[in-house]
């Protein structure tokens, strides 16, 4: 796979620069902006070029237990949590603060997560600027915070029971690298709303983007000391205790089963509410009656941002009859899908966030390879780089096809540019492959008939489905999975409501006359 670049002033080396001219380094505890006790600094490296972008504070265990505390003051000793007016403020101030210093988020997020450009318009910036606050915001006035059941009594007596939605507590959100704004203010949103407090952890491997929240918070707006935390660390032993401190009420987690389960069992002694969503290896189901046209165009979805997407259909099954000329088609299409530096305007596929993510996703092929899978397309390194992009983190958009669903590459997630294609007879086929899997966040149809596709959704084991195109994200939609893809919903009503607990209050009132 060769590198296709085009004329440009500015490179990666250059967006780098201007990224860390503004980055911040501190972090956001009890409201004040701190380095690290310790004065330890870790590096923030750029997946596409492999250089030093600049240094974060690396927190220790004494940062994250001073944050964990301010969290729980802030809760427990505050109005934060039943002061309406005070929260939407708040959210509505920092919603102003992002917007003031947008560019330059969209320079420090290429940057650090080594995004292409063209996806900051969509999920990875403009899609959740546009509403991951505002909607849980609304939520504020609109939602249905108690509710009166009027039942009957005793002895002439009536009994009002009343139900009664209550924050849950301090919630520790840890986040990802892949679309790491995104699903900060996806948690961050309903979880202020809501009236809970934050300690933020945010991949150490794209943790600008959360300190710029930070500093903002501290700087433009009026949230109280404590009710944001933003601590970052590259150690996992220090985030861990966001999953062993009885003081965290909620862990909101966003990133691989594998952790999913070990927070789990962290959080089980003190009996931790969970949100989890977790990882997936999704489904694309192409009928005999889909347009053709609409094949390739899908298959070549999965290879945005290098295929670091939890809920990307990386499994296409494709019904026989279509089978052969899809797969020349696509391994057709895959030699030419742009790779390259992601602040290119015209790339479709950048780097994978780090040298250990690089050969993970090789290591994956090269299994495939050993197992007798055939490599269509792709299937290594990218040829042809600029020398500026030489130490990236790159891996050419690969097709895999001769496996079965049983066999690795179809079962584990890879997270990176690889499709696998499988053919099947029959729609029952069809759907036995699709639920054949751990895994159940997401999946698609494609099909000239919507009845048919919608009959096809409603039997695949999938948090998410989209029918011919069908997008499903929005603040408004629940998003999260089925099986080992997670517990709980991020987003919509659903989303609130597990920021929040439940209390049942019943007064008796003798009747009158």
């Amino acid at each position: 796979m060769s590198a296709t670049p085009t004329e440009r002033t500015e490179t990666s080396l250059e967006w780098g620069r201007r990224a860390a001219q503004r980055a911040e380094s501190r972090m956001l505890i009890d409201g004040e902006l701190v380095g690290a006790a310790s004065g330890e600094m870790f590096d923030n490296l750029s997946p596409a070029t492999g250089a030093v972008l600049g240094g974060t504070a690396a927190a220790g265990a004494d940062d994250m237990h001073r944050a964990i505390a301010a969290a729980r003051r802030a809760f427990d000793t505050t109005d934060w949590s039943t002061d309406k007016e005070l929260r939407r403020r708040c959210l509505q101030q920092l919603q102003a603060a992002i917007e003031s210093e947008k560019e330059e988020l969209r320079t420090e997020l290429v940057a650090e997560v080594g995004c292409p450009v063209m996806t900051t318009e969509s999920a990875q910036l403009d899609w959740p600027l546009a509403e991951a606050l505002r909607y849980p915001a609304g939520l504020i006035d609109d939602f249905e915070w108690e509710r009166v059941l009027d039942g009957g009594g005793l002895f002439g007596e009536r009994n009002i029971r009343m139900v009664v939605k209550e924050a849950v507590g301090v919630v520790a959100a840890v986040t990802p690298s892949n679309f790491p704004i995104e699903v900060i203010l996806n948690k961050l949103g309903p979880a202020l709303a809501a009236g809970n407090t934050v300690v933020l952890k945010p991949d150490p491997h794209t943790p600008w983007n959360a300190t710029r929240l930070g500093r903002l918070i501290a700087e433009k707006t009026d949230f109280p000391p404590g009710v944001v935390n933003v601590v970052t660390t590259p150690s996992n032993a220090v985030a861990g205790l966001l999953g062993t401190d009885a003081r965290v009420d909620l862990v909101s987690f966003t990133g691989s089963t594998a952790v999913g389960k070990l927070l789990m069992r962290q959080g089980a002694d003190s009996m931790k509410r969970m949100f989890l969503e977790l990882g997936g290896k999704s489904a694309a189901i192409v009928l005999d009656d889909a347009n053709p046209a609409v094949i390739v165009p899908t298959a070549v979805g999965v290879c945005v941002h290098a295929g670091q997407a939890c809920a990307a259909t990386s499994r296409m099954l494709i019904h026989r009859s279509l089978y052969d000329q899809a797969v020349a088609d696509i391994t057709m299409a895959y030699q030419y899908v742009p790779v390259g530096d992601p602040t290119d305007p015209g790339t479709l596929v950048g780097p994978v966030i780090s040298a250990a993510q690089q050969e993970r996703v090789l290591s994956a092929i090269e299994g495939a390879r050993r197992d007798g899978a055939e490599i269509t397309a792709g299937g290594g390194l990218v040829a042809g780089l600029p020398d500026h992009l030489a130490g990236g983190h790159f891996v050419a958009p690969t097709v895999i096809t001769g496996v079965d669903n049983s066999a690795a590459i179809a079962q584990q997630e890879v997270f990176g540019p690889v499709l696998v294609l499988l053919p099947f007879d029959d729609d029952d086929e069809a759907v036995r492959l699709a639920n054949d899997s751990a895994f159940g966040l997401a999946g698609a149809v494609m099909s000239r008939s919507a009845e048919r596709g919608m009959n096809i959704a409603r039997r695949i084991r999938t948090g998410a489905f989209g029918v011919n195109g069908g997008m499903f994200y929005g603040a408004d939609a629940p998003f999260g999975g089925y099986k080992s893809s997670g517990v709980g919903r991020q987003c919509g009503i659903e989303g609130f409501s597990q920021y929040l607990e439940t209390k049942t209050i019943a007064r008796r009132e003798r009747r009158q006359g």
